[in-house]
C-alpha cells in the first residue's frame, strides 16, 4: 500500500535552507530526522547511480536494490557508475559517521550518502518502506503509485550493537532459513545475529579436531512432547542426525550476512550446557558418563569437568576454531545455568578449587568461583586470537574476568551492575525481549511456548538506561537484543510468528533516540510493516489487529468496539464469526435481547486479529442503574 505521511505541528530548519515541517513516516525503525516538503519523485522513471568510490559491496547492495526496484515498478531504468542529476544516485560521503546516511529527495533526484556499506544499506530500506510493500517482492506491480514524498533525512542509530539471538541447538534451521531470519534483521536495520549453535540438546557446528561433535553430539534420541513441566512423554523418534553447519557452510553464512551490514557472533555455550559434547566426549565430564544428548528442556546437572586440564584444552581447541572461523569482534561463551553439583563432589574439581586457594564466603561458594577461574581463562585465551568475549550475567557470580562484556538476560540488574563496576552491557532482559515467550494472553489459541506474556507494547517500552546512570555508566551500555530459544519451536513458520511483528518494536528501541519513539506512530505503520512481511511469505502474530470491547451501562446496555489504528471493524450478534459482509461498526452496539456479540477487524479483504466475543443474557434489570439499600438490624 502506498505509504502515508503524518504532520506534525513542528517546524524546523532544513540544512538546505527554508522552512519544512517535520513529519513522521510510515517507517520502522523511524528516522531521527525527518523533512518533508511538498512535491515528490517518480520512482517507475528512474534510473540509479552510484560513484565509482563505493566499495564492492556496497556497489552490490546498490545494484540488487536497482533490478528489485526496476522488476516490481515496471522501470526500463538502468544502472550507471557516475554522477547525474537526476535519478536516485548513491554517493560516498566520508563525514557521515559509521552506519549514518542521509536522504533528500526532490522531483528530480533522490541523493543518497553514506560513508560505508551499512548506511547506504539502511538508506536503501527507508526508501523502500517509503515505496509500496511491493518492492520488497519479485513480482511486477506497475499499476501502483511509486512516488516518494520530497523529504530530508539524516539518520544514525542510536546504538551501535543491534543484535537478534537465533537457537539453532534445540531444533535446527537450515541455511535457507538461517538467510531468510537475516534477511528480516537486514529490513529493521540490526547488525548482529547472535547464533547460539551449542547446548545439551544439540551440538551443531562443525569442529574439525573433535568430528565427534557433530557425528554424535547432534543427535537426540528422544525429545520431550509438550511443555517441560507439564509432560513426561517423549516420541522415542531420532532427531538432529546430520543437522549441523559444516565450516564451508558458516562461511558461506557469515558471507551472506556481512553483504547486509551484519556481524554474526558465535556462541559456544560453557561450561554448563555442554551434555551434547559430553555424549560425544564422555571423559571430558565429571562422571565418565555415559551421557546422552538430552532430550529433555530446562538444565542438565552434568556440566564440564573443568578440574581437568584436558578439558580446558579441548575448550581452547574449539574456541580457536571458532575463532578462526568467525571474524566478529566478539565470541559468546555462555556461561548461564551452571549447576555446581556435580563440581561439589568431583575429585577433580575439588582439586582445582584448592590449587587456586578459593574458599566459600558470604556470597557465593567456592565452585561459584571455579567457574570465574574458566570465565577468566577463556578471555585471556581468546585475547591472545584477538577477540572479545561476552558472557550472560551468571559471569558476573564469583570474579568477573577483567575485560568481560554482559549480556543481562535476567531482567535489567545484571547489566545495571556491570557498568557500575566499569563492564560494557549488551541489555537482553527477558522480561522484555524473551520472544519465546507468548504474545497472547488466549494461550490454548496460540502455538507452544515457554510461558509468560510478552506483547509488542511491553517490548516497545523498554529504555536501556536509568535516570540514575551517569553519562560513563550509560556509554558502557552497547546496546539491545532480542533472544529466540527453540525449545518449542520446531519449524521456520513457528519461529517467524514468535518473531514478528515484535522484532519492528525492538528494532525502534535499538535505532530510536527517546523522543523519537511514539507508539501512536508505530501502531499506525503496522498495516505497512505487516504488509512488508507478506510480500516477503513471512508468518507473523497479528495480534496487533486484535478487536478489543467495553460494555457500558446507563440508558441500556451497549459494546464499545476499538482496533488498530483505523481498520474497519465487522460484528454478528447471533454468535456467528465475523466476516467482510457482517455489519460494519460505526458506533456503540446497543444490546437489547439475549445474544452473543463477536467483533473482528478487517485487513487487507480479510478478516485479521482475534476476535471478541461476549454474551448477554437478557433480563428486567439489564443496563438499569443500580440501587444499593442498606438498613441496620434489630439487635
Amino acid at each position: 500500500m502506498k505509504k502515508t505521511l503524518i504532520l506534525s505541528a513542528l517546524l524546523a530548519l532544513a540544512a538546505c535552507g527554508g522552512p519544512k515541517e517535520q513529519t513522521t513516516l510510515d517507517v520502522v525503525p523511524h528516522p531521527n530526522e525527518v523533512y518533508v516538503q511538498d512535491g515528490s519523485f517518480d520512482a517507475s522513471a528512474a534510473s540509479v547511480y552510484y560513484g565509482n568510490d563505493l566499495d564492492e559491496r556496497s556497489k552490490a547492495a546498490v545494484n540488487a536494490f536497482a533490478q528489485q526496484l526496476f522488476l516490481t515498478c515496471g522501470s526500463e531504468g538502468s544502472v550507471v557508475e557516475g554522477a547525474s542529476d537526476n535519478g536516485i544516485v548513491f554517493e560516498l560521503d566520508n563525514t557521515l559517521a559509521h552506519e549514518a546516511y542521509a536522504i533528500a529527495v526532490s522531483p528530480k533526484k533522490v541523493a543518497v550518502k553514506a560513508s560505508g556499506l551499512n548506511g547506504f544499506i539502511y538508506a536503501i530500506q527507508t526508501i523502500k518502506q517509503m515505496l509500496p510493500a511491493e518492492v520488497f517482492g519479485n513480482a511486477p506491480a506497475a499499476d501502483l503509485d511509486w512516488t516518494l514524498p520530497c523529504v530530508d533525512i539524516q539518520d544514525a542509530p542510536r546504538f551501535s550493537y543491534r543484535g537478534l539471538h537465533m537457537d539453532v541447538s534445540r531444533h535446527f534451521f537450515t541455511m535457507d532459513e538461517v538467510k531468510k531470519y537475516i534477511d528480516i534483521m537486514e529490513v529493521h536495520k540490526l547488525n548482529t545475529l547472535h547464533w547460539h549453535l551449542t547446548d545439551d540438546q544439540g551440538w551443531r557446528l562443525e569442529i574439525k579436531k573433535y568430528p565427534l561433535l557433530t557425528e554424535v553430539g547432534s543427535i537426540r534420541k528422544k525429545t520431550l512432547v509438550g511443555h517441560l513441566f507439564d509432560s513426561e512423554i517423549y516420541d522415542d523418534k531420532e532427531y538432529g542426525r546430520g543437522c549441523y553447519y559444516t565450516q564451508e557452510q558458516v562461511k558461506e553464512i557469515l558471507e551472506y550476512a556481512a553483504a547486509k551490514g551484519i556481524t554474526v557472533i558465535p556462541e559456544i555455550d560453557l561450561p554448563g550446557h555442554m551434555l551434547a559434547a559430553l555424549a560425544a566426549y564422555p571423559e571430558l565430564g565429571c562422571t565418565g558418563g555415559p551421557y546422552d544428548v538430552w532430550g529433555k528442556w530446562g538444565v542438565a546437572d552434568d556440566v564440564l569437568c573443568v578440574g581437568k586440564e584436558e578439558t580446558m584444552k579441548f575448550l581452547e581447541d574449539v574456541l580457536a576454531e571458532v575463532c578462526e572461523l568467525f571474524p566478529a569482534e566478539y565470541v559468546h561463551i555462555g556461561g548461564d545455568e551452571c549447576p555446581k553439583v556435580r563440581w561439589e563432589a568431583c575429585p577433580h574439581c575439588q582439586a582445582k578449587i584448592a590449587e587456586l586457594g578459593l574458599k566459600d564466603d558470604e556470597k557465593y561458594q567456592a565452585e561459584h568461583y571455579l567457574q570465574g577461574y574458566v570465565t577468566a581463562r577463556m578471555e585471556e585465551f581468546l585475547q591472545s586470537k584477538g577477540k572479545k568475549l561476552i558472557g550472560w550475567d551468571e559471569i558476573l557470580e564469583g570474579e568477573l574476568a577483567p575485560n568481560a562484556t554482559v549480556m543481562s538476560w535476567r531482567g535489567v540488574a545484571g547489566g545495571l551492575q556491570a557498568v557500575r563496576m566499569g563492564h560494557d552491557a549488551i541489555m537482553t532482559p527477558n522480561t522484555f525481549f524473551y520472544l519465546d515467550y507468548y504474545q497472547s494472553l488466549d494461550k490454548e489459541n496460540e502455538p507452544l511456548a515457554i510461558g509468560g506474556y510478552l506483547p509488542v507494547e511491553k517490548c516497545y517500552s523498554y529504555e536501556p538506561t536509568t535516570a540514575g546512570m551517569t553519562d560513563e555508566e550509560k556509554a558502557h551500555i552497547l546496546g539491545v537484543q532480542a533472544n529466540l530459544w527453540t525449545e518449542y519451536i520446531e519449524t521456520a513458520d513457528h519461529l517467524f510468528y514468535m518473531l514478528l511483528p515484535r522484532l519492528a518494536a525492538l528494532a525502534e528501541v535499538q535505532w530510536c533516540q527517546p523522543e523519537v519513539k511514539d507508539w501512536n506512530r508505530f501502531l499506525d505503520s503496522a498495516d505497512d510493516f505487516c504488509a512488508i512481511y507478506d510480500i516477503m511469505g513471512y508468518s507473523y502474530g497479528d495480534h496487533l489487529f486484535d478487536t478489543r470491547g467495553v460494555c457500558q451501562t446507563g440508558d441500556g446496555v451497549s459494546v464499545v468496539l476499538e482496533a488498530q489504528g483505523e481498520t474497519p471493524i465487522h460484528y454478528t450478534l447471533d454468535g456467528s464469526e465475523p466476516t467482510p459482509e457482517s455489519p460494519l461498526y460505526t458506533e456503540p452496539v446497543k444490546i437489547t435481547q439475549t445474544c452473543t456479540i463477536k467483533a473482528r477487524s478487517l485487513r487487507g479483504g480479510q478478516m485479521s486479529g482475534r476476535t471478541f466475543e461476549k454474551s448477554f443474557t437478557a433480563h428486567k434489570a439489564m443496563g438499569r442503574p443500580v440501587e444499593i439499600i442498606t438498613t441496620t438490624h434489630p439487635n
